[in-house]
């Protein structure tokens, strides 16, 4: 299987010149082919979310001077980095504002980390007791994604399950937790919740039920594709990022980029893509994109075993009373079930492994949920690498508060625990407002799955705040195309 949704970046290539009528390569900028503006829906401006990591907007002057540019000059064009969920929801939230998006990804969409998560659509309650901000983007995605995307989850709920007395503790703090962040919870007594799973440990003490939902990995991901690419963006899988153009200031000050190298693997063959802002939306693989344009971002990749096996032995999600730890998930996905996870911090999302003993703890775990998963036939196996913000222990900043030589099995532990320890969130960096400004290039970066549209929103506020536009949000209305849209011409 495929692991990644990278592409990356280096020095400019041959320069491609289109004809007329033909699509130009460079993704559509003003000096090859306008494109039609496109109308747009006006809403009331909504705040920018503060979860942004400096945004360095243009002037007053500059946007006014933008806004007196001829009805007949294209719009700014955005070339994104990363086929994943992220990039397929920036691109659908990009196009309704009314901007020219080019979407570059190395493999097939949703060939990376997108394609290969549990497919939990999550309430928020799995990280309300240590991730808040994670758990109130959670419970708000939950609702909107279920209106935009009709038809694509499977509305079972989920069940926080207590079999001992620590489970009965965290009761209080959990509830307490799951009311903070707006999460409806609702305790069951074990008779009720043994009426509603018959397959739960029958040794369970009570239940609380939480509006989580199920979804396939790609699917909902191929919707914001798909209506993205109805609305004119440009979708061009199996096309890496090799290298950034950029320009540097005269007194060495900064540099500007404007645009990507890329190698096109199905033509075999290599050229430039010139754009207006690039966003690195390359989910684990970030810090690998950015490292091309000589940029730092704080993400690493923190990769989970995940176990499918034979049989649907749950009809909602089965979650462990506890703060989230190994082996305490169940997912029901048609007629297997999903089981999972683990963590910790890899040195490259491109070389991950699955190891033996993190799939027979996991199994063994969430067999303490639903006893028949220990009889059940292992259908696969595999890990996919989520993108935290933060610092790998034994690594950059960490490194110098380690101890000089840490033993191996200290180190293991340490990234296993690391990996647990980074908070879910979603940051947005504008490069520019960096310690040595890099002009044009934008990185989105953490979050989850059910936050992948919170993310696109946060990101085009960014952009066109940079670009001086006033164009709102749309996307918390607009119903999505069927997934099948995406495979018809």
């Amino acid at each position: 299987m495929k692991k990644a949704t990278t592409e990356t970046p280096e020095t400019a290539a041959e320069t491609m010149t289109p004809a007329v009528n033909d699509r130009p390569e460079d993704g559509g900028r003003p000096e090859a082919a306008p494109s039609e503006a496109r109308p747009r829906v006006p809403r009331p401006k909504r705040a920018r979310s503060r979860r942004v990591a400096g945004v360095a907007a243009r002037s007053s002057a500059e946007a006014a001077e933008a806004a007196g540019a001829t009805a007949a000059a294209p719009a700014p064009h955005i070339l994104i980095i990363g086929g994943g969920g992220t990039g397929g929801a920036l691109a659908h939230d990009l196009t309704l504002r009314g901007l020219r998006v080019t979407l570059v990804e190395r493999g097939e969409i949703t060939s990376g980390t997108t394609g290969r998560h549990h497919g939990l659509l999550h309430s928020g309650a799995r990280y309300a007791t240590t991730d808040r901000a994670a758990a109130i983007d959670c419970s708000g995605e939950n609702k909107i994604l279920r209106r935009i995307a009709p038809g694509s989850f499977e509305e079972n709920d989920g069940l926080f399950v207590a079999l001992t007395d620590e489970d009965e503790e965290y009761e209080k703090q959990f509830t307490e937790a799951c009311w903070q962040c707006a999460v409806p919870a609702t305790r069951l007594d074990r008779d009720t919740a043994l009426r509603m799973e018959p397959g739960l440990n029958p040794a369970l003490r009570f239940a609380i039920q939480v509006p989580d939902a199920t979804m396939d990995a790609m699917r909902v991901p191929l919707r914001f594709f798909a209506t993205a690419r109805r609305a004119g963006a440009d979708i061009r899988p199996f096309t890496e990022v090799v290298a950034f153009t950029s320009s540097t200031a005269a007194d060495g000050s900064g540099r500007t980029v404007s645009g990507v190298k890329v190698r096109d693997h199905a033509a075999g063959r290599e050229y430039e893509i010139g754009a207006d802002i690039v966003v690195n939306a390359a989910g684990a693989w970030a810090g690998k994109v950015a490292a091309l344009a000589g940029v730092d971002v704080p993400v690493v990749a923190s990769p989970g075993v995940m176990v499918a096996v034979r049989g649907r032995h749950t009809n909602m999600v089965v979650n462990r009373l506890h703060a989230p730890g190994d082996g305490d998930i169940v997912v029901p996905q048609r007629l297997l079930t999903v089981v999972g996870t683990s963590s910790w911090i890899a040195a490259d999302p491109d070389d991950l492994t699955v190891p033996a003993d993190h799939v027979a703890a996991i199994l063994r775990e969430s067999s303490e949920l639903v006893p028949a998963i220990a009889r059940a036939e292992v259908r696969a196996t595999w890990a996919a690498a989520r993108p935290l913000i933060g610092v790998a222990p034994g690594s950059g900043l960490a490194a110098a508060a380690a101890p000089a030589a840490a033993p191996a099995a200290a180190m293991a532990a340490a990234l296993a625990a690391a990996g647990r320890g980074l908070p879910r969130e979603t940051r947005c960096f504008d490069h520019a407002t960096d310690a040595t400004p890099t002009e044009g290039f934008v990185t989105i970066a953490g979050g989850k799955a059910t936050t992948l549209r919170a993310m696109a929103e946060i990101t085009a506020d960014v952009i066109c705040a940079k670009l001086g536009l006033d164009r709102p949000c749309q996307t918390r209305e607009v119903v999505l195309l069927p997934h099948t849209a995406w495979y018809r011409a």
